[in-house]
């Protein structure tokens, strides 16, 4: 078994201590910009007094291969306003001025980042307050250059792993992965579903096999019932398009209070 490279930044932290209280975290998805960058911004302020244990914040890109049509509609729109790499830096860095400490990880693709530059971005991170990136597009044997600035910095790179990975590459994607590893729950893109994969435990318990690193799952969680599933087999559940989904049917002034029932209602349901 590969040991855990956490490196002990607030992801860390957030893992213990829903451990402690019985539960696993629970980790919402929000789109950097939208609707506006603004309104994204008391959003995810909105999720935090919700009581999630962190955040996944996606930064918009023009081709976001791994997103459904839920998450591509909100990485376009905020496209289309402007937003760029530089305005998910700064609104951390803002949350993390105005008392946000949950950890917040930025979920985005590869051309963004290599532009910024690795190095710069690394530092820019632990600057800020960002506490680890997923990458979609970024295979795990092709990470190298990745991992050594943002490990130096105390940054996390968080890996997908799928149900149709294989043993060697679980292995692989855990002796790079640090943070926690993103169990994909179903063979596709992101977006809300009825039902979770009915092989899931099985899946989950290869990736147990080769880490302990906690797991958390993402792809199709859209009920309570899926996140009290995950509960059993995993140690975190990422929210994405059902959230999206739900807070869009509510105005403005009505969105971040539906974000935190929301929340809330997700919660209740993450005791192990």
């Amino acid at each position: 078994m590969t040991e855990s490279t956490t490196t002990g930044n607030r992801l860390a932290g957030a893992f213990a201590r829903a451990k402690a209280d019985g539960r696993i975290a629970l980790m919402p998805f929000v789109t950097v910009g939208y609707p506006t960058l603004e309104r994204s911004k008391k959003l995810i302020k909105a999720i935090v007094e919700a009581g999630a244990d962190g955040l996944e914040l996606g930064v918009p890109f023009s081709d976001p291969l791994a997103d459904g049509v839920t998450v591509q509609r909100t990485s376009q729109q905020a496209l289309e306003q402007g937003t760029t790499l530089n305005d998910a830096l700064t609104l951390v860095a803002e949350l993390r001025a105005e008392g946000v400490d949950v950890p917040l990880v930025l979920m985005g693709y590869t051309n963004p980042f290599y532009q910024y530059g690795l190095e710069a971005l690394a530092a820019k991170a632990a600057e800020v307050g960002i506490d680890g990136f997923i990458v979609p597009d970024l295979p795990a044997e092709e990470s190298d250059e990745w991992v050594e600035p943002l490990r130096a910095q105390g940054r996390d790179l968080i890996f997908f792993v799928a149900p149709t990975s294989t043993d060697a590459r679980l292995k692989t994607t855990a002796e790079k992965a640090s943070g926690f590893i993103y169990c994909v729950s179903l063979t596709g893109v992101t977006g809300a579903r009825e039902q979770m994969a009915g092989d899931l435990a099985e899946y989950i318990g290869r990736v147990r096999a080769v880490t302990d690193l906690p797991l958390v799952i993402g792809f199709g969680i859209s009920t309570p019932a899926h996140v009290a599933e995950v509960a059993q087999i995993a140690d975190g559940a990422i929210v994405a398009s059902a959230m999206i989904n739900h807070l869009d049917t509510f105005s403005e002034a009505d969105e971040a209070d539906a974000a935190i029932e929301y929340v809330k209602t997700m919660r209740a349901a993450t005791a192990t």
